[in-house]
């Protein structure tokens, strides 16, 4: 979390935020101008709490109200939009007693923040939220720490409640990260070695981690998570335009089977210049643009070299050779060309 602020609106409160100042100096302190003390610490505000809560909500990545859960509730919830954009919100009582996970407590990090508090202030820390109360897997949480995408969140919460209920979770995996639960799976939950075995078990519900697209009627009870492994080697010209490279990107995606959620980054040769286009796709998926210099590509064996490319570009390849440079591991997609200047190609990074 890059901004957290607490909110103190009793005397006492001001005091425990001045602790946790101490232990965390960027989170800023707010509290009414009539407690000030003239502390440069903390930031009195003379408006009334209602509309200071309103900005603080809008503008953090957490929020720490050092007063009653009521009051907390009452004040946030006009705000209240969605647990994927809301902050984390957490209650301190007057007496450090506890810290209570109160809004967006998986995806918004308020349960990992209470109980990092509460060892901190020797408080005891209160979490609701089903999955770790019963200590088994939060479904909306997998994979997060790898960067994992989840491909439809529309299905979260039903998986959700067949984890939480025991019910029967089969889990198939083909990429990221097999470390993705560091605890002894929970007794309901079964991992496949194939995805027809998925498809063959009696599971209620599935979790599939993979960058492949799978057609079949059990994704409507599944949970599918996007690894980011797939790097796509891109050669192109000066004036290669945006709308040129989506169309291929989304061929190339098409046509294998493969889900665009899981491209770590594009790679290509490093130009006097950068294109515009590749940039322009690069803002829009949020994916990061790796270049490299022809004497690093030079060398690498390609399945498809050409004398054209290593005239004009002083090495015979540039999308084969970029995307296994970056991944490490092998071609998943051959060199697909695209009139009038375009290459693609991808590799998978290793797992």
């Amino acid at each position: 979390m890059e901004k957290i602020s607490v909110l103190a609106i009793t005397k006492n409160g001001v005091k425990i935020g001045l602790s946790l100042k101490e232990k965390y100096p960027s989170w800023r302190i707010f509290a009414p101008a009539k407690f000030s003390d003239n502390s440069a610490e903390i930031e009195w505000y003379s408006e009334p709490t209602a509309e200071k809560i309103a900005e603080l909500f809008k503008t953090n990545d957490a929020l720490i109200c050092l007063f009653s859960l009521g009051a907390v509730i009452r004040l946030i919830s006009p705000h209240i939009k969605d647990k994927k954009t809301d902050p984390a919100v957490l209650v301190i009582d007057d007496k450090k007693n506890f810290v209570i996970s109160t809004l967006s407590g998986h995806l918004g990090g308020a349960n990992e923040l209470a109980e990092q508090i509460a060892k901190k202030l020797g408080a005891i820390s209160v979490i609701t939220t089903a999955a770790d109360v019963n200590k088994t897997i939060p479904v909306d949480l997998v994979g997060k720490e790898f960067g994992w995408k989840i491909d439809d969140d529309s299905t979260v919460t039903k998986i959700s409640a067949l984890m939480v209920n025991e019910e029967k979770i089969g889990v198939y995996q083909d990429a990221g990260n097999k470390n993705w639960w560091k605890a002894d799976l929970p007794k309901n939950v079964k991992i496949y070695s194939s995805f027809d075995e998925l498809k063959n078990s009696k599971s209620k519900g599935f979790l599939i981690i993979s960058d492949k697209i799978f057609e079949s009627e059990i994704l409507r009870d599944a949970v599918v998570y996007r690894p980011p492994n797939l790097v796509v080697g891109v050669g192109l010209h000066w004036d290669t335009s945006k709308e040129t490279i989506k169309e291929g990107l989304q061929s190339c995606f098409e046509k294998n089977k493969l889900s665009p959620l899981s491209i770590a980054k594009f790679v290509s040769l490093k130009k006097p210049q950068d294109v515009a286009g590749l940039i322009e796709v690069g803002k829009e998926m949020n994916v990061p643009i790796e270049y490299f210099e022809k004497d690093d590509l030079m060398n690498i064996q390609v399945p498809n070299p050409s004398q054209t490319v290593k005239t004009f570009e002083g090495t015979p390849s540039v999308s084969e050779a970029s995307a296994i440079k970056a991944s490490g591991g092998q071609l998943v997609v051959q060199k697909q060309k695209f009139p009038p200047n375009l290459t693609i190609a991808i590799a998978r990074i290793p797992n």
